[in-house]
C-alpha cells in the first residue's frame, strides 16, 4: 500500500476497534476473518471497475458464532453486509444461487452455530459440490480447549476427542479446515479464495470456527487486508490435446456438440455461438448448460438425454463425434451411458476428472480458451453438409412443436399440466422475456422446463439439477435476485417442494427482493409417483390421496394463504387464463407475489425423452414388477449396444415419463 492507502487502513481500523501497532493489526480471528472477505476486489461484469466479492454473508447466529462473529460482522456491516434468513439449508443455497447467477464471479459467505445450525449446511454443501459452485461456510465448533465439553449441542466422539459435528462436512468439501489458532489464517484464507475462484477445484469450502478462537486476538499483518483485486484461474489448453482433439474432429462427419454448465462459467457463450456457426455443428444442451446458445439460434436443438428434445436425441444417437464441452455427462444426460454409445467423445473440461467421463479424449482447459484454439485449427473444416442441414430441420421442427405444445387450447375440465403453465408465464412477459429469469430444482418441473423454456440470453434458465434438491427453488430464487435485481426472478415450484423449503418467502419481502412464485399444486409427489408405477410399483406413498391418512383425510392446503401469511401478495388460480392474468399482477407488484394453480399429476410432454436406469427389483410377487423387471434387464443387455432408431429409442420404463427427481 502506498503511505495515503496505509494512513486509511490505520484509520478503519481504529474506527472498528482493532489495535494497530506498526506492521500490525491486532485483531480476533473472527474480526480478521470478515476483515479480510471485506477487502477482496473483483472486476466488473463491464470492466469498468470494481466490485466486491462477496456480496454479503448469511447469518443465522446462535451461541456459536453470535458473540466471535456476530460482533466483527456488525462492525464490517457497511461493507460486507449481514443478511439475516430463516433457515440455514436455505441460506446456503440462496448464496449458492447468487454465485451460480454471477457465473461463479461473485458469491456469499454463511455463518452458523454449532450442532443442528451447522450440520443444516451438509445439504446445501452437497448441492454446492456437485455442482461445482462456490460457497463459503463459517460452521461455529466446539471450544479447543475442551474446558466446558460438552458444550450445548456438541456432538462428541468416544473414540476420538477430536471430533465435532463438522468433520462431515469433510467429503463435502472441496477445502475444509479447523481454524485452531488465529494465525492459521495467514494460509487458509487464501486457500480457501483459491478453490472458490479456480475452475478447476471450484465448491465449497467449510472453514470450521470454534467458538473460543472467534474470540481469540492475535498480531495480524496489516497488509493482509490490502484490498485486493482477485483473479479467476482456468487452465489453457495444451497444445497436445488440442492437436489431437482438432485431429478427431476433422475425422468426423456428424459431429454434436453438448454443452455443459462450463459454457457459461466459462463465459464461452459467444465462443460457442461462433465455433457451431463456422463449422455447421448442432448443439444440444445439458440442464447446467440451457442458455449457452439462445433458443431460436438454428444449431440450437434443445434439451439433450432422458428429459431431451427428439431433435437432439435423434443427433446424438446418429453423431460420430461428441464434443463434451464443460460437462460431467452424468446420467441424465448420457442416458444411463446408453444415449451416443457409438460416438467418439471429446470431454473439454478445467477439471480432468469430468473431461475423463465416458473414456473420452481429454482436453483440460476452458471451454473459451479451448474452442478458440480448436477454431485456429480447424480453420475452414466443416461437418458434413446434410448433417447440418438435418440440423437444421430437426431444431426447427422442435421449436415449432414446443410453440405448439405451449399454447394448446385450454379446456375448463381439464386440469393443465407443467407445459400449460410454463406457456402461461412466458406469455405473460410481453415486453422483455429474454429478461426473465426462471429457477427451479427438482420433480416434474425441471424435465418440462429442460425441454420448452425458451432461453433468449445466457443464465436465464436457472435450474439446479446436479443434485436435483427439493427446497432449493425459493431460496435459490432469493440468491438470484439478489445477483440480478434488475430481472424478473420467476420461481416455478411444485406443491412438495415449496412445503419443504418456503420461509425464505419471508426473507425476500424482508430485504424487499421480489420473486414472482409460480406454485403446481399436484397434490404430492407426482413425479415419484409416475416412477413407482413405471417401475411397476403401486401408488404408494407418493400423492397425498394415496399416503397413510388419519380420521381428518388429507390436509387441504391453501397456498396462498400461507404466502399472504408470510408477508407476500398471493392468489389461487382456476386455470391457465386466470394465470395469466395473475402473472400480469404479479409483475407489477412491489413484493414477493405468490400464484398457486391446481395441475394435473399424471400428465407430461410425451415428445422426446430416452431411457434412465433405475433398479427394478429382482422377485416379487406382483406381475407389474416382473414385467417391469423384464423390461429393465432387456436395456441392461443392449447397453453399448447403438440404439436402433430415435423414436424406440429404448423408451422403456422410464424414458417419457419425465420421472426426472
Amino acid at each position: 500500500m502506498n503511505q495515503r492507502e496505509s494512513h486509511h487502513g490505520h484509520d478503519e481500523a481504529a474506527s472498528a476497534g482493532a489495535v494497530v501497532s506498526g506492521t500490525t493489526i491486532r485483531l480476533t480471528t473472527a474480526q480478521a476473518l470478515v476483515r479480510y472477505l471485506a477487502a477482496q476486489r473483483v472486476a466488473t461484469e463491464d470492466g469498468s471497475g470494481t466490485e466486491p466479492l462477496f456480496g454479503g454473508v448469511f447469518a443465522i447466529f446462535g451461541h456459536g458464532n453470535v458473540a466471535g462473529m456476530g460482533e466483527a460482522l456488525y462492525q464490517h456491516r457497511d461493507e460486507l453486509p449481514t443478511l439475516r434468513a430463516h433457515n440455514e439449508q436455505a441460506m446456503a443455497h440462496s448464496a449458492i444461487a447468487y454465485a451460480k447467477a454471477h457465473f461463479r464471479r461473485r458469491m456469499i459467505a454463511v455463518t452458523t452455530s454449532i450442532g443442528p445450525g451447522a450440520t443444516n449446511l451438509l445439504t446445501a454443501a452437497a448441492l454446492a459440490h456437485v455442482n461445482r459452485l462456490p460457497v463459503l461456510l463459517l460452521p461455529g465448533d466446539i471450544f479447543v480447549s475442551r474446558a466446558p465439553d460438552p458444550v450445548l449441542q456438541q456432538v462428541e466422539d468416544s473414540h476420538d476427542g477430536g471430533v465435532s459435528a463438522n468433520d462431515a462436512f469433510k467429503p463435502v468439501s472441496r477445502y475444509f479446515d479447523r481454524i485452531m489458532h488465529p494465525a492459521q489464517l495467514l494460509s487458509a484464507l487464501p486457500r480457501a479464495l483459491r478453490v472458490l475462484t479456480d475452475a478447476a477445484s471450484c465448491g465449497p469450502v467449510t472453514l470450521a470456527l470454534p467458538q473460543d478462537v472467534q474470540a481469540q486476538a492475535w498480531d495480524f499483518p496489516a497488509d493482509f487486508f490490502a484490498p485486493r483485486i482477485v483473479t479467476f484461474y482456468a487452465p489453457a489448453p495444451r497444445v497436445d490435446e488440442i492437436d489431437a482433439a482438432a485431429a478427431r474432429l476433422q475425422r468426423a462427419k456428424r459431429p454434436l456438440i453438448v454443452a455443459g454448465g462450463g459454457v457459461l462459467y466459462g463465459r464461452a457463450t459467444d465462443a460457442l455461438q461462433r465455433f457451431a456457426a463456422a463449422h455447421g455443428i448442432p448443439v444440444a444442451e445439458t440442464q447446467a448448460g440451457k442458455s449457452s446458445l439462445a433458443w431460436d439460434d438454428p444449431l440450437n436443438a434443445g434439451s439433450l438425454g432422458v428429459t431431451g428434445s427428439p431433435a437432439a436425441n435423434a443427433l446424438a444417437r446418429d453423431a460420430d463425434c461428441v464434443l463434451a464441452l464443460g460437462t460431467r455427462l452424468q446420467d441424465f444426460t448420457t442416458g444411463s451411458n446408453t444415449l451416443f454409445t457409438q460416438a467418439d467423445v471429446i470431454g473439454i473440461n478445467a477439471n480432468a476428472f469430468d473431461a475423463l467421463k465416458h473414456r473420452a479424449q481429454v482436453v483440460e482447459a476452458d471451454a473459451r480458451l479451448a474452442l478458440d484454439a480448436l477454431a485456429e485449427r480447424l480453420l475452414d473444416w466443416q461437418a458434413d453438409r446434410a448433417w447440418t442441414s438435418r440440423a437444421h430441420e430437426l431444431a426447427g421442427s422442435w421449436r415449432d412443436t414446443v410453440h405448439a405444445l405451449t399454447h394448446a387450447p385450454q379446456r375448463d375440465s381439464v386440469l393443465p399440466y407443467e407445459g400449460d403453465v410454463i406457456g402461461a408465464v412466458q406469455r405473460s412477459s410481453t415486453n422483455s422475456p429474454a429478461n426473465d429469469i426462471v429457477v427451479c430444482a427438482a420433480g416434474t418441473l425441471p424435465g418440462e422446463l429442460h425441454k420448452l423454456w425458451r432461453a433468449g440470453t445466457p443464465g436465464a434458465y436457472h435450474v439446479e439439477y446436479g443434485y436435483s434438491c427439493m427446497g432449493y427453488e425459493i431460496a435459490g430464487g432469493l440468491g438470484v435476485k439478489l445477483a440480478r435485481p434488475e430481472r424478473e426472478v420467476i420461481v416455478m415450484v411444485g406443491d412438495g417442494s415449496y412445503l419443504m423449503m418456503n420461509s425464505e418467502i419471508a426473507t425476500s419481502v424482508m430485504l424487499g427482493a421480489k420473486l414472482i412464485v409460480v406454485v403446481l399444486d399436484n397434490r404430492g409427489y407426482g413425479c415419484i409417483n409416475r416412477l413407482q408405477q413405471a417401475c411397476g410399483g403401486a401408488p404408494f406413498n407418493n400423492l397425498l390421496e394415496d399416503s397413510m391418512q388419519g380420521p381428518l383425510g388429507a390436509p387441504q392446503i391453501d397456498f396462498a394463504a400461507h404466502a399472504r401469511a408470510l408477508g407476500a401478495r398471493a392468489e389461487h388460480v382456476a386455470n391457465v387464463a386466470e394465470l395469466e392474468a395473475a402473472l400480469q399482477r404479479a409483475r407489477s407488484a412491489d413484493r414477493t407475489y405468490v400464484i398457486s394453480i391446481d395441475t394435473d399429476p399424471a400428465r407430461t410432454t410425451s415428445d422426446g425423452g430416452w431411457w434412465w436406469e433405475v433398479a427394478v427389483p429382482e422377485v416379487s410377487p406382483r406381475a407389474s414388477v416382473r414385467e417391469a423387471r423384464a423390461n429393465y434387464d432387456a436395456q441392461i443387455s443392449a447397453r453399448g449396444k447403438p440404439p436402433a432408431s430415435a423414436e424406440n429409442s429404448g423408451n422403456g420404463s422410464n424414458s417419457n415419463d419425465q420421472v426426472n427427481d
